[in-house]
């Protein structure tokens, strides 16, 4: 062969590779736009070719079209974040008004939040709600910050980390955290000036628990949580309540260690949806029989994609807790708090709705 064939067999060999690694981009690129004429596979003896056109064939042949990929793949999610917010405001305003009353301004506002993490058998589930509310009325010959009242004060964390077992069951740790904003007075009218004496405060008190345990899901808006082993701390700040929620006067910190069991139950059907969280609590170094209930209800009802009607509930019951009654007596009670208001609520990012 001359040397004149060589080299133009070579050139034809290379002009070749561009046009067929071109083909093979503009296919997964254009797939479903673009017609092609069908590719039909051609056994070639490879004995019957010359040097040069064995070479270029060789040299075609190992181009893997399915290597040349311009396609741009996103990588895997494995965080899911996102959070929502709701405003309810309410004003009332009185003139010369015969049937008495005061004139009033109310806020109520939730900020929830989530960030989840989940792949392969390993989940972790992350959640914040943050409330506030507030009445102030405007009473002439009161003064100002005694019209001032809460009517809603939480900081809750929750935190789940699971393992899957089997199918439906996980190895599980919890921790939540809870305590409020601000302070809470109360006002001794008998005095003059008029005393004030704190009820509450941030991290007065202030709860943090941690359990191990099992996390069992039958669906996919019912779990329960048993831990066996869990440990919980109440703080308490503030010298003049620490007696109030159970610890001892010089201690600003108590211990607990006990069995703690959680359902939650997440559900929603078009445009109602209810969450409710139960949390039940024996503490095995004092009183184990007396149980310690936490309960939480948040239902809503959207009335368009902004406008929502919203209705929670808070129950507690802790033995450790002493409210005195009207005559002065300190005992157990059980604590209740409702809260129905009107209001605007917004979502941002991949919020985790309860049916999710």
């Amino acid at each position: 062969m001359s040397r004149i064939t060589l080299l133009r067999s070579l050139a034809l060999c290379l002009a070749a590779i561009p046009v067929v690694c071109l083909s093979a981009a503009d296919r997964k690129k254009n797939k479903s736009t673009v017609e092609y004429r069908e590719i039909r596979t051609v056994e070639v003896d490879t004995n019957q070719l010359d040097p040069a056109q064995k070479m270029c064939f060789d040299i075609v042949s190992s181009i893997d079209e399915t290597a040349v990929d311009t396609s741009s793949k996103e990588p895997p999610k494995y965080w899911t974040n996102g959070i929502l917010t709701q405003v309810g405001l309410s004003q009332v305003s009185l003139t010369n008004w015969a049937e008495g009353g005061s004139a009033n301004v109310s806020l109520n506002a939730l900020v929830d939040a989530n960030a989840n993490y989940a792949k392969d058998k390993m989940i972790f589930e992350n959640r914040l709600k943050i409330s506030y509310g507030f009445v102030q009325s405007f009473e002439d010959g009161t003064p100002f910050r005694e019209q001032f009242s809460k009517s809603d004060d939480r900081i809750q964390l929750d935190s789940k980390w699971g393992w899957l077992l089997k199918d439906k069951l996980y190895l599980s740790a919890l921790l939540n955290f809870r305590t409020q904003l601000s302070p809470t007075f109360s006002y001794d009218t008998s005095t003059d000036p008029h005393t004030r004496t704190v009820q509450s405060n941030f991290m007065a008190p202030g709860y943090v628990s941690l359990g191990l345990g099992i996390n069992y899901r039958p669906f996919n808006f019912l779990s329960f949580n048993i831990s066996p082993a869990t440990g919980n701390l109440v703080v308490v700040t503030e010298e003049s309540l620490r007696e109030t929620y159970g610890n001892d006067v010089d201690k600003a910190l108590r211990a607990e260690f006990g069995a703690q069991l959680k359902m939650d139950i997440n559900y929603a059907y078009k445009i109602f949806k209810i969450s409710s969280s139960l949390t039940l609590f024996s503490n095995y170094l004092n009183n184990p029989e007396n149980i310690q209930v936490y309960w939480d209800v948040d239902a809503s009802l959207a009335l368009t994609k902004v406008l929502t009607l919203t209705a929670r509930t808070n129950l507690i019951y802790d033995d450790n807790i002493k409210i005195e009654d009207k005559f002065g007596v300190a005992v157990p009670r059980v604590q209740f708090k409702e809260i129905v208001s009107l209001g605007l609520t917004w979502t941002f990012g991949q919020y985790i709705k309860p049916d999710e």
